[in-house]
């Protein structure tokens, strides 16, 4: 698998950021770990995240452009691409001796450790401050049986935390009067003292007030209340691949919550749901269904027809069929999630007893029954007496 950003996604050096946004929701379907069945998924998947993520950033791009792959990957390595849109500097390490290892924008152990035991030392209200991904969002899709089969752009509509279009996120109108916070007199953070047995100890932690900003306003936005985060209704359409599976779930990148401090949303996990189907049951990529014959087919054998999830088959059976008799027809189950072949369609024959004889059918069983037929061995061959009969 290449490395370059353009050759993973498939699209040519000048393809347009939706062109890149569409080859990535393709290639995301098809490596997606929760659905592919390809051992390198999740370290495919991982690669084509982060080309979606460079190519259609405008500054990360014009430099992935101007430096190459290789030279990209270690200006970006040795942080050269801090304060740009999307960066990982975030501010990390300032006032804190263990900030940044481990890296990741989302704090190491040792600065876990830190802030654990010291509040974040004297960066405390510049990490609350910090952009921070937004909370991942989970809703469900039901499917039927057919829309499995082919694959289909599925609409649904969820509710969701929504950035206050009002005030656009602030909680504040722009207009509003700027006032230092009088929980920590502008420092963004607060300290606390208290003894323990091991002596008294200073923690130090983000102002709950003002969230590290130091600011207060004279105003908070009447429609979140100062939050910055409404509730929207939002109508959104997912592709499902042909061949998912029950309780598989897809994940919808950005669609979440939105982020803290500029920070992105978070992702929206849809769980797929695939109705019972009337006529068929399923096993994996496997299907099966319960077909009704007539006696004397069963007894001669014939050609029939037995339904398909878009269509129908042929089926042979042969003379001398048992019900409950089970016979494969290759190729009519479900596509394998890959789009490489389907599943088999398993066919359970059901021999039906005729009812409501009319007098020409009760003579022939009746000479059927005078030549043995109440005290039948299978092995004296019991379809051929049938077959004399009739």
């Amino acid at each position: 698998m290449s490395e370059d950003f353009y050759d993973l996604l498939g699209v040519s050096r000048d393809a347009s950021e939706d062109e890149i946004k569409q080859a990535y929701r393709k290639k995301a379907a098809e490596y997606h770990p929760d659905v592919s069945d390809d051992p390198d998924a999740e370290e495919k998947f991982k690669k084509i995240k982060k080309a979606k993520e460079v190519l259609t950033d405008d500054e990360k791009r014009r430099m992935y452009d101007q430096l190459g792959h290789e030279r990209f990957e270690q200006a970006e390595k040795r942080g050269g691409f801090e304060g740009g849109a999307g960066g990982r500097g975030g501010g990390q390490g300032r006032g804190n001796p263990f900030g940044g290892m481990g890296g990741g924008g989302q704090g190491s152990p040792f600065e876990d450790i830190f802030n654990q035991f010291f509040g974040g030392g004297q960066g405390g209200g510049q990490r609350g401050n910090r952009p921070r991904q937004g909370q991942n969002l989970r809703t469900q899709v039901a499917l039927d049986l057919e829309e499995v089969y082919e694959g289909v752009e599925k609409q649904f509509t969820v509710t969701r935390p929504e950035r206050c279009s009002e005030c656009n996120g602030r909680g504040h109108p722009a207009d509003a009067d700027v006032n230092t916070c009088p929980e920590c007199n502008g420092r963004g953070q607060t300290t606390t003292v208290r003894d323990t047995p091991l002596g008294r100890v200073q923690q130090t932690q983000t102002c709950p007030r003002c969230d590290g900003s130091g600011e207060s306003y004279s105003e908070t936005c009447s429609a979140c209340g100062g939050d910055g985060i409404t509730r929207e209704e939002a109508t959104l359409s997912v592709d499902i691949p042909p061949g998912i599976r029950d309780g598989q779930t897809l994940r919808m990148e950005g669609e979440g919550a939105p982020g803290e401090n500029g920070g992105p949303n978070g992702d929206l996990l849809i769980d797929v749901s695939v109705r019972d189907h009337d006529t068929f049951e399923r096993d994996g990529d496997d299907l099966y269904h319960r077909l009704p014959i007539s006696f004397p087919k069963a007894v001669f054998g014939a050609t029939v027809e037995v339904p398909t999830v878009d269509g129908a088959a042929e089926l042979e059976i042969p003379a001398g069929t048992q019900s409950g008799e089970e016979f494969r027809v290759r190729g009519e189950g479900m596509p394998h999630l890959r789009g490489r072949g389907h599943g088999d369609l398993y066919v359970q024959v059901q021999v039906v007893t005729p009812e409501d004889l009319n007098q020409e059918q009760k003579e022939a069983l009746e000479a059927f029954a005078e030549a043995g037929g109440e005290d039948i061995d299978v092995s004296e061959g019991f379809f051929e007496k049938i077959k004399n009969s009739f």
